[in-house]
């Protein structure tokens, strides 16, 4: 895909478990980040979106797939770099250019080290600046996420949730990266801190020109910051389609759950519409299946749908979908 970012194709994670069985985490997942895109991945616990970005990252070793980054530089030339063929120091430095956000602002700081040390980490380790220089980048990235310099010597103890992961996301930007994997940044904040972090996000996206993989099940977050959303359902994506189109026409039953799910602020339009209820667990990922994961829990399951596993199709242009309901449909 022209202009391309971050190229994922058909990654999988599997994890063996006793008596050769196969627990499937990850299982074919492939999608395309564009430059200045925020990239929405949504589904419910256990899904496989946050070993998706482990695995991308390789902090869990795919067992298949590839996972391209373009660090061309802008130079005008492209050079996409393989990450699951990298190990060592070329890995780590392919690390720097794509970090993670993590969810939890409480577990993700070290309560021994000051918020100047915290950000200032990855310029030592990379060596990115001189010494003399850093202490001066770390008083910038802390005014670009809205934190006050004089804070600099304080301990994370001493910062709220929402400060704190503006602390996290101050460390992610120290060494100026491109791509930017936001696994839940907000879940572990209060409903008034959310806003204010996504906004922060936003906004360094404009400015930076930042890529987002932006993990989440919370769907009216990801309706309001992504350009494009991948719905994962069991370690695969049912469907993917711009944030605008999905949540205007989903065509997938599973999304149709997601979006019935979303609280409505005016009674009156709560009241009338329809709420889908899934029945069910998902089906154990380490069984052999056949037909479609969804098929034991979808309200409009076909008898195809039991027997043949669906295929990602793309139904209309960049909407894709695997369902029965819609294959062979006639593309737009």
């Amino acid at each position: 895909m022209s202009g391309a970012i971050l190229e994922v194709r058909d990654l999988s994670v599997h994890f063996p478990l006793r008596r050769g069985a196969v627990l499937r985490a990850v299982d074919g997942v492939s999608f395309d980040l564009r430059r200045g895109e925020t990239l929405g991945l949504v589904g419910e616990s256990g899904c496989g979106k946050s070993t998706t970005a482990k695995a991308i990252l390789r902090i869990v070793r795919p067992s298949s797939g590839s996972v391209r980054l373009d660090l061309s530089g802008g130079n005008g030339e492209r050079r996409m770099v393989e990450l699951t063929s990298l190990a060592g120091r070329a890995l780590r430095r392919a690390r720097r250019h794509i970090p993670l956000v993590f969810q939890d602002p409480y577990a993700s700081l070290n309560p021994r080290m000051t918020v100047g040390d915290i950000i200032a980490e990855p310029m030592r380790i990379f060596r990115l600046l001189p010494a003399r220089e850093i202490a001066a980048r770390v008083q910038e990235l802390m005014r670009e996420v809205g934190l006050d310099p004089k804070f600099v010597k304080r301990y994370p103890h001493e910062f709220s949730g929402g400060q704190r992961q503006r602390i996290g996301i101050a460390r992610s930007l120290a060494l100026d990266p491109e791509v930017l994997i936001c696994d839940e940044p907000v879940s572990a904040l209060d409903v008034s801190i959310r806003s204010q972090v996504i906004n922060l996000l936003m906004d360094l996206q404009q400015r930076r020109g930042l890529s987002y993989v932006f993990i989440a099940h919370d769907l009216s977050v990801v309706k309001r910051i992504s350009h494009r959303v991948a719905v994962m359902y069991l370690g695969k994506i049912v469907e993917e389609a711009p944030s605008d189109r999905i949540y205007r026409q989903p065509l997938h039953p599973y999304t149709e759950a997601l979006l019935s799910s979303i609280p409505i602020p005016d009674p009156a339009v709560e009241r009338r519409r329809q709420r889908i209820i899934l029945t069910g667990d998902p089906p154990d990922p380490s069984a052999l299946r056949t037909g479609c994961d969804f098929a034991s829990r979808c309200p409009k399951v076909l008898e195809e749908c039991r027997r043949v596993a669906p295929t990602l199709e793309e139904i209309e242009p960049r909407h894709s979908v695997s369902c029965h309901l819609h294959s062979g449909e006639p593309r737009s």
